[in-house]
């Protein structure tokens, strides 16, 4: 499923884990927009679903494309009234930096073992050394387990600072 969630509870635990920085909204950014060409895959029946941009050479494509659209809405923020949801005007370009590569890197990880059509080393290779290397319930489990501990990380940082 193209956007799937479960991408999310890494990028909460980075985020717990270096909160000053690692930007979890670029985390989940690049990986919405990796999911992008699974999407228009799947509605144009292409195979690979999960083609160039899920590879991790793509990947970081998006990654700097993510870091560039939040350039552009920072410099439109300093001459337009936009909205600071989630305080994101104060994010630095380091953290969102580093949120783009870790989303964009992890999100072909995460993929590569439970996607038989992922070929991640291409150009180079067409093998998916992953695929499988652990069960698919047991990969859920795990995202969903980083992504309580990083909620929970979250909320004891805060309340912390409190």
């Amino acid at each position: 499923m193209p956007v799937t969630p479960f991408h999310f509870g890494l990028g909460a635990a980075l985020k717990a884990a270096a909160p000053r920085h690692i930007s979890f909204l670029s985390f989940a950014a690049v990986n919405v927009f990796i999911d992008v060409e699974s999407f228009y895959n799947l509605m144009h029946a292409r195979f690979p679903v999960h083609a160039f941009f899920h590879t991790y050479i793509g990947a970081p494509l998006m990654a700097m494309l993510t870091i560039l659209l939040f350039l552009l809405a920072r410099w439109c923020a300093r001459r337009f009234s936009l909205i600071n949801f989630y305080h994101w005007q104060q994010l630095s370009l380091l953290q969102v930096s580093l949120g783009a590569l870790l989303g964009a890197w992890s999100h072909v990880l995460l993929d590569s073992i439970m996607h038989a059509d992922i070929r991640p080393l291409h150009p180079f290779s067409n093998e998916n050394m992953l695929y499988e290397i652990i069960p698919l319930l047991h990969l859920h489990l795990i995202c969903v387990l980083l992504g309580v501990l990083g909620l929970l990380g979250v909320y004891v940082r805060r309340a912390d600072e409190v």
